[in-house]
């Protein structure tokens, strides 16, 4: 059943997500939530994912099948697992909150599947033209990756233009996410914000894993072989 006070904290979400804040938790059970707006934002450039030739290799010979929104519960669940030294930013209380946001449209998953099991997954919140990715797991090597290579490619099919990551990690430097400065960030929000965009117009499974990655791999090689003027 959806509480109140859940449908409260998923509108307040939105609110600051337009604003150019994120919440977070300090803990699975912790009860407070605490708004962030990083000064240096990361974000993933649509036209400049890192996609290495391995992680094709293993796309076309595991060929695993790719979902939308097909079990966002247990991808948001799974991504607030962590070691016992480590506590997870996705309290309860955010959790369900995310829930309200995905029966509502705005929250979406993207699961990688082999032979009939979760290999790796990312969930995030859309607003505009903009998709906000909060957390994402690998159950086998490389799941991750390929939910991030078919979270951007399909993102480029259906009108999106900010992939908002938050805070810069080494994966995510390493599969090409670049940081902005908050004034920056902010002007790109905007922009993004005003246009209108479904990550569910096309079919996410209408292309090949292995072929999404070697079409993103194309587009941000080329995107480098173009001479900066000096």
């Amino acid at each position: 059943m959806v509480e109140r006070e859940d449908i409260r904290l998923a509108r307040s979400m939105l609110a600051a997500y337009a604003e150019g804040a994120f919440p977070m938790a300090h803990g699975r059970s912790d009860p407070e939530i605490g708004w962030y707006g990083a000064r240096q934002r990361a974000v993933i450039p649509l036209d400049g994912l890192r996609v290495s030739r391995s992680l094709i290799r293993r796309l076309r010979r595991e060929a695993p099948r790719v979902t939308l929104d097909a079990a966002f519960g247990a991808v948001v669940r799974r991504c607030a697992e962590r070691p016992e030294t480590e506590e997870t930013w996705i309290s309860h209380r955010l959790e369900a909150a995310y829930r309200v946001l995905h029966e509502a449209g705005h929250a979406h998953s993207v699961e990688i599947w082999h032979e009939g099991q979760l290999a790796g997954g990312l969930f995030g919140v859309a607003l505009g033209g903009a998709f906000f990715a909060e957390s994402m797991f690998s159950n086998r090597p490389d799941g991750s990756k390929a939910a991030l290579v078919m979270l951007v490619h399909q993102m480029r099919r259906t009108g999106f233009v900010l992939l908002d990551a938050q805070f810069m990690t080494p994966h995510l430097e390493r599969m090409g996410a670049v940081t902005l400065p908050a004034g920056t960030y902010r002007a790109r929000l905007e922009k993004a914000l005003s246009r209108r965009a479904d990550l569910a117009a096309r079919p996410i499974d209408e292309i090949a894993p292995a072929e999404a990655a070697r079409s993103l791999r194309r587009i941000t090689l080329s995107r480098r072989a173009v001479p900066r003027p000096e």
